[in-house]
């Protein structure tokens, strides 16, 4: 019977490096992305208006009132790829967006 004590041992230590590799995915590189307008030009304000518009479906009104309010989260839960695209566009446009 004490073998049998030690074997149940033996598979409990076994648990701790399976914790310590699923912590290691969480610090591997994020794949889903938060971002936000932080600010833009003034002379661009039209053209970036526009781009939330066609960006987020919200009406011209809701367009202006949400690029007013800058800084403010413009999407949540988007791909790297998509996120980049979307920096891109909005810095040509004159805009700051941050991929949190």
């Amino acid at each position: 019977m004490p073998m049998g004590g030690f074997a149940a041992a033996a598979p409990a230590a076994a648990p701790a490096p399976v914790e310590e590799e699923e912590a290691a995915p969480a610090a591997q590189e994020k794949t889903l992305f938060t971002l936000t307008l932080k600010s833009f030009e003034a002379s661009a304000k039209p053209k970036i208006i526009k781009e939330i518009k066609s960006m987020l479906g919200l009406s011209l009104v809701d367009s202006k009132k949400f690029v007013e309010s800058a800084p403010k989260q413009m999407k949540e839960g988007i791909p790297k790829d998509e996120s980049e695209k979307i920096i891109s566009t909005m810095k040509a446009l004159g805009g700051v967006v941050v991929m949190e």
